[in-house]
């Protein structure tokens, strides 16, 4: 068990990241931060939509879709019937509860408020004790390389399914972009124990919080135990494209390129027992346990494992954990 004067941050991104944060809320409730992935936010049909953040804040708030994993539970479809009978568009499906989060957002941000600012609120209204912060309150976004041309994140992944084969992956916006006060101070916190990297997409949720300018820098800078779960388990992603993409950008599929991707920022990796036999070639300390996120029993085992794997490396790091271009040593 953590010990429970510390506190922990958590990167997170999509479906697999939202269900490992719930297992950790459940141990540390306000204790926990969560920096969540907004390069998949977008403008749609006049609506700021941040699906990332949604999913959190769903999750969190024991709202969620329990089939899908994101939307919401008990969810009507009215507007969309009525959208759809009008000749509107479709393909991105938003139900009326989940509308109503949409219209207060919008509202509130082109009132003057900030991004963190509407998520800090949205999460007291769902009564959610954990911190949720959006990477940035700047406009960073995904795009889409392909073989048909660039697309808008959205666009790549909801209207065209990630059939396109994928060329590159950029972050438009991010050098005009910055981390928030609220992300530096979880940082800066002395009672800061760990950060975990979520079993979220490498590339299409993680990558877009690390181009932050400064966010890496801060990130190794907190010398606490950064540690990752790996989101692919025997060669395949447990949800989503992350498989595919490692395909498509010349990266095996398995968990030992994962961990040389995040090899450099962490100190230790999670991989599933079905991979086990890649323990013994990989580039970082490794813990081998189920990762594969069923039941709520399983996230919040998997969230203590991550926790105990930070408390094991820290205290083999000595009383500073320090990194030197990307290595970590011990100091003092």
């Amino acid at each position: 068990m953590s010990d429970p004067s510390h506190h922990y941050l958590a990167l997170s991104g999509g479906v697999g990241g939202a269900k490992l944060c719930l297992g950790l809320a459940r141990l540390l409730a306000d204790r926990l931060s969560l920096i969540v992935n907004t390069g998949d936010d977008f403008e749609h049909l006049g609506l700021y939509v941040s699906p990332d953040l949604d999913t959190a804040l769903y999750t969190l708030a024991g709202l969620v879709n329990p089939v899908t994993g994101w939307g919401r539970s008990g969810e009507t479809w009215t507007f969309m019937a009525a959208l759809e009978g009008l000749g509107g568009p479709g393909w991105f499906k938003l139900g009326d509860g989940d509308l109503a989060t949409h219209v207060l957002r919008t509202e509130r941000l082109k009132g003057g408020a900030t991004l963190t600012a509407v998520c800090a609120e949205l999460a007291r209204r769902f009564s959610i004790s954990a911190r949720i912060l959006p990477m940035c309150d700047e406009r960073l976004r995904t795009l889409v390389e392909t073989e048909i041309g660039t697309l808008a994140f959205q666009d790549y992944f909801v209207r065209e399914q990630c059939r396109p084969r994928l060329r590159q992956i950029r972050f438009e916006g991010a050098a005009e972009s910055k981390p928030t006060a609220e992300v530096l101070e979880v940082l800066a916190d002395p009672l800061l124990a760990g950060i975990i990297i979520c079993p979220s997409n490498p590339f299409l949720s993680v990558d877009p919080i690390l181009a932050v300018p400064g966010l890496r820098g801060a990130l190794r800078a907190a010398r606490v135990p950064i540690v990752a779960v790996s989101p692919i388990i025997a060669g395949q992603a447990v949800k989503g494209p992350a498989a595919k993409i490692m395909a498509e950008l010349g990266i095996a599929a398995d968990s030992r390129s994962i961990a040389r991707y995040y090899a450099g920022l962490v100190d230790g990796f999670i991989i599933d027992v079905a991979d086990s036999g890649l323990a013994a070639d990989m580039p970082l300390p490794v813990k081998v346990t189920k990762t594969l996120m069923a039941t709520l029993d399983d996230k919040i085992a998997l969230a203590r494992t991550c926790l105990a794997f930070c408390a094991e490396l820290g205290a083999g790091a000595g009383p500073m954990l320090v990194r030197t271009q990307g290595q970590r040593h011990d100091a003092g």
